[in-house]
């Protein structure tokens, strides 16, 4: 994904890192042992940049064909979730097993949020790159007290977040970006996913406020704001930068697009979880206009029938026809790899990256660079992938 698809090609590696990639004519001399993946695309693995691992045990919830309407999903998946229970063995196994199929549909990365700290514990758990976020919410006054306290007693590696504009207090949201600051930690959060969204914190009223007021967690901190969209009020309270990142993405407009490209903030698209939430569709072509590179996320096993970075791809193509499959290989790729500060270790095949890549098996010879990408994108989940590399004989850890 650094450069033109290279036809014949090898990469070469040593303790563990890429040293060379080119032809396989200019390399085969410098190689100790040689690996041969006839028919084959050798390509970066992949990078899911948003995932609730702590969801996993509720995936039952996203059996509907059709899905559900985003209010109508929260009424549904917070009481289970009570009744079921939030954490135990039973959690925990369900995100191992989540993880387990990440790594072996070639995951190298997740971006795990949680408000449960159970993904604290598992991160020794995942041969690749875990990232463990703990999840902050409370949109009243009464909630921020507690909230700031306790953000206080976290441990100084701790990477803490806010859930959303629409569930966290202005002050706590700021908070949190100052500590991510000071640790130099990714800063994720849920922007502008449902459409009511939008009126809320534009006007003060609609349906989210009146779903929020009728729990009891409804504040208005929104009057005097001007805003008329999430990114705007994020921008106003001073969090949008180049470690930002914006996950979803769904009702911005065009002036915001143009705040986050002028501040570096990165994008998280999650189109398998929008279409069964029914929330619409980002506006992605004009992201892309903008150079705005977003990155691919599952969302949770609770918001989506498949968690498949391959399927986000698949379901990307069939609702953008015009963007390229190219670019949406570098969503799951590159551009993930990018967005969460890991694009030192992976998300393309250069000198210097870890020697941990993907085979992906070909029916038949592409008659082009072009044909490769639409098979990767438009096969999806039927992909034969293989990890290569260092990876090749990995066993899952205990």
């Amino acid at each position: 994904m650094a450069g033109p698809a290279i036809q014949n090609g090898a990469v070469l590696t040593r303790q563990n890192r890429i040293i060379a990639v080119g032809p396989w004519q200019e390399l085969r001399g410098q190689a100790e042992e040689i690996i041969d993946y006839p028919d084959q695309v050798l390509l970066p693995p992949l990078v899911n940049a948003h995932i609730h691992l702590e969801l996993s045990h509720l995936d039952h919830l996203a059996g509907r064909d059709k899905g559900q309407p985003f209010l109508d999903w929260l009424e549904t998946m917070l009481p289970e979730r009570e009744r079921l229970g939030a954490v135990g063995p039973h959690v925990l196994e369900a995100m191992r097993t989540t993880m387990r199929e990440q790594w072996r549909q070639g995951v190298i990365a997740l971006a795990d949020i949680g408000n449960t700290r159970l993904n604290l514990q598992l991160t020794d758990s995942f041969p690749g790159f875990l990232l463990p976020f703990v999840e902050y919410l409370g949109l009243t006054r009464k909630s921020l007290v507690p909230a700031l306290k306790k953000l206080g007693r976290e441990e100084g590696d701790t990477a803490c977040t806010p859930h959303a504009p629409y569930s966290t207090h202005p002050e706590l949201i700021k908070a949190l970006k100052d500590r991510a600051r000071e640790m130099d930690a990714l800063f994720p959060i849920h922007v502008a996913e449902p459409p009511a969204e939008r009126e809320l914190i534009g006007q003060g009223r609609g349906e989210l406020a009146d779903f929020l007021r009728g729990r009891g967690f409804y504040e208005d901190v929104f009057s005097g704001v001007d805003s008329q969209g999430s990114v705007q009020y994020l921008h106003k309270l001073g969090v949008l930068d180049s470690r930002t990142l914006l996950v979803h993405c769904v009702h911005i407009d065009a002036e915001e697009l143009d705040l986050i490209g002028k501040t570096g903030s990165r994008i998280c698209l999650c189109p398998g979880s929008n279409r069964f939430l029914q929330v619409g569709q980002a506006p992605v072509a004009e992201m892309l206009k903008q150079g705005i590179r977003p990155a691919l996320g599952t969302d949770s096993a609770a918001s989506n029938p498949r968690l498949s970075i391959w399927r986000e791809m698949r379901i990307l193509a069939e609702s953008y026809p015009d963007v390229a499959f190219e670019d949406i290989v570098a969503m799951a790729t590159k551009d993930g790899a990018s967005a969460l500060g890991l694009d030192q270790w992976t998300g393309s095949l250069v000198p210097g990256r870890r020697a941990a890549f993907l085979t992906v098996t070909l029916p038949q010879p592409p008659g082009n660079e072009g044909a490769v990408y639409e098979y990767l994108v438009h096969t999806g989940d039927d992909c034969q992938v293989c990890w290569a590399g260092e990876e090749r004989e990995m066993t899952w850890p205990a």
